[in-house]
């Protein structure tokens, strides 16, 4: 009689639990978010958008101590394309750098400011809604289904969106609205993402039988 060896079980952990361990999750947001101190302090330096400018640097602030400070995942995805993703539609903004052209205003200063305004309060609204479950990889955290929540789906993506208008509209050419046009376009995949990952939840599966809109109340 052929003899087998006793299966000893695996010691190690699967990445996706690796990853949502709170000191290792904490780590990665800290990291990941210093570049965008960075961002800010370029911006300021070598970029006069005036208001647009402003609401730029104070959404960075409240991200980055939301960041800091957010809650561990249940779960993170190990899917090296999402991570990817996750990365480019991130740090798209500091990609664009070498590319942002001083442009031209296409609209009066009052116009853009406008938008711009609007953009930080959705952000803001967005985030206090969020709390500490937060993160730039898709991750289940505590499912939110209040506040902004409660109309759209993504409405920090809905605010980034606005942030985009808003500079394209203060310094237009071509190039601008291109490479802006992208970052919009890393984000309406990353929501669609997000949306496949959590939908695993029963809970979230519900919230999105609830709330149809992504990105605009009652429209899409």
């Amino acid at each position: 009689m052929a003899l087998h060896p006793p299966v000893i079980a695996s010691s190690i952990p699967p990445p996706s639990q690796v990853l949502a361990k709170s000191w290792l999750d904490r780590t990665i947001a800290f990291v990941a978010t210093v570049p965008f101190l960075y961002l800010a302090y370029y911006r300021f330096q070598h970029m006069a958008l005036g208001i647009p400018l402003a609401s730029f640097v104070i959404g960075t602030l409240i991200m980055f101590v939301t960041m800091i400070v957010r809650r561990p995942p249940k779960r993170v995805t190990p899917n090296p394309l999402y991570w990817l993703l996750a990365f480019v539609a991130t740090y798209w903004p500091l990609l664009m750098l070498g590319l942002m052209q001083k442009g031209q205003p296409v609209v009066s200063n009052a116009v853009s400011d406008a938008v711009a305004i609007c953009s930080l309060l959705v952000i803001a609204w967005a985030r206090l809604s969020l709390g500490r479950n937060i993160g730039f990889v898709p991750a289940q955290r505590e499912i939110v289904t209040a506040g902004a929540y409660r109309y759209v789906r993504h409405p920090i993506y809905t605010g980034l969106f606005l942030g985009s208008l808003g500079i394209a509209l203060r310094a237009y050419s071509p190039l601008n609205v291109l490479v802006l046009g992208l970052g919009i376009l890393w984000f309406l995949i990353k929501s669609v993402v997000e949306e496949n990952f959590l939908s695993a939840d029963t809970q979230y599966a519900a919230y999105l039988q609830r709330v149809r809109a992504r990105w605009i109340p009652f429209i899409v």
